[in-house]
């Protein structure tokens, strides 16, 4: 009788350990890569470092020059700062080319520990890295480059206002008496989102579909003529390229083009340079203080009215416009005007703040929501209030 209870015992014990090892475990969940991506790229704003991981990446350039390298050199420091405060990890990620972007996408992904990625995209190249995190359910914040189609699905669209910058070239342009058939230069960085929405703002205006709110001066601008499509279309037709934001892009293109473009431009007398960025209006100034064109060129041109822009807030090109810089004689001799839109990098400093903001739950935006910091014009009369950041 013992021994049959003893079997009995072992057997209702054999029974009860089968029954704990066979608990149910949920399989992991994979249906975001089954479903759509707009259903895939909505991460909950109550998302935590005990569900998600505890890191924040934050992708951008590699720090040499420009404007994009004081960027990443905010961002390093923000990075810094978060990694002392101890909530989070946080890595700051360099890369010289889109592809090497989504190269680190999948390093990340193979961590699995993203509580979310701050994406300053290089390239739009760098899009299939935006899917890839789209697809893994990751949070990310798309920062200055939009690529369209997954700036849907991003938490957040944060850049400077773009449209503002053309629009507000668009207006200094035509203060200075730009019209319908002058002669003008548009010096494009690239083919992305950020020169087609400062090309898009500098058409509106003349349209007179958007002002130009100037917050330095806290006024808003309207044209003060209104164009039509053909006009604009025929003013951008002719003398454009694309520089890949480069000074020597500039220089190359205005070095075969200049003796024609001032030809062109001396029936009016005036001439109207819009640059897109700090970098390409060096270009110009590099090329006016060459041997690469001739002095009769060069003698034309300084008898135009010529109306030169520009985009960022270089230290070295505010240096010319406040006169300081030796460069600024080049300058005065060959322009009437001289402006850059101010276009500050420490934007991405910002940007990683908005990603804190979202962890946090301190959050309004909606998925696909745009965040556009203002800009404004620095000319010779308040550049002594800003201080730029070191380009060359």
């Amino acid at each position: 009788m013992k021994k049959f209870l003893a079997i009995l015992m072992c057997v209702f014990m054999l029974a009860s350990f089968a029954a704990c090892g066979s608990t149910t475990t949920p399989a992991a969940d994979t249906s975001a890569a089954d479903q759509p991506a707009d259903t895939a790229a909505q991460p909950a704003a109550e998302t935590t470092t005990e569900t998600a991981g505890g890191t924040i990446y934050v992708l951008g350039p590699t720090p040499d020059h420009g404007w994009t390298a004081q960027a990443g050199v905010y961002a390093e420091q923000k990075v810094a700062e978060i990694n002392a405060e101890g909530t989070y990890k946080a890595v700051y990620m360099a890369a010289s080319t889109g592809e090497e972007q989504v190269d680190q996408v999948q390093t990340i992904l193979a961590n699995n520990d993203a509580v979310g990625v701050v994406f300053f995209a290089l390239e739009d190249s760098a899009k299939a890295g935006q899917e890839a995190l789209i697809a893994a359910n990751v949070p990310f914040i798309s920062f200055d480059r939009i690529i369209e189609g997954p700036d849907q699905y991003a938490i957040l669209n944060a850049s400077g206002n773009n449209w503002q910058c053309g629009a507000g070239i668009a207006y200094w342009l035509q203060m200075n008496g730009m019209v319908p058939g002058s002669t003008l230069v548009t010096l494009i960085g690239d083919n992305g989102t950020v020169c087609s929405r400062r090309q898009e703002g500098f058409e509106q205006f003349l349209r007179g579909e958007l002002d130009y709110y100037d917050k330095d001066k806290n006024e808003t601008y309207h044209t003060t003529q209104v164009w039509t499509q053909e006009e604009i279309d025929t003013l951008t037709a002719e003398y454009k390229t694309v520089c890949n934001w480069s000074a020597d892009g500039a220089y190359q293109y205005l070095e075969q083009k200049l003796s024609d473009i001032v030809a062109t431009a001396k029936p009016s007398g005036s001439l109207y340079i819009y640059s897109m960025d700090d970098e390409m209006t060096f270009g110009l100034m590099n090329l006016l203080e060459a041997n690469a064109i001739d002095e009769q060129t060069k003698a034309d041109f300084a008898a135009l009215n010529v109306y030169t822009s520009a985009i960022g807030g270089m230290a070295e090109l505010y240096a010319v416009i406040d006169g300081t810089s030796a460069q600024a004689a080049t300058a005065q001799t060959y322009f009437d005007g001289l402006m850059s839109v101010y276009f500050s990098p420490k934007m991405f400093e910002n940007v990683i703040n908005y990603m804190l903001d979202y962890l946090s739950g301190n959050w309004d935006y909606k998925v696909g929501d745009g965040k556009y910091e203002d800009v404004w014009i620095v000319d010779a009369g308040n550049v002594a209030n800003y201080q730029g950041f070191t380009g060359h």
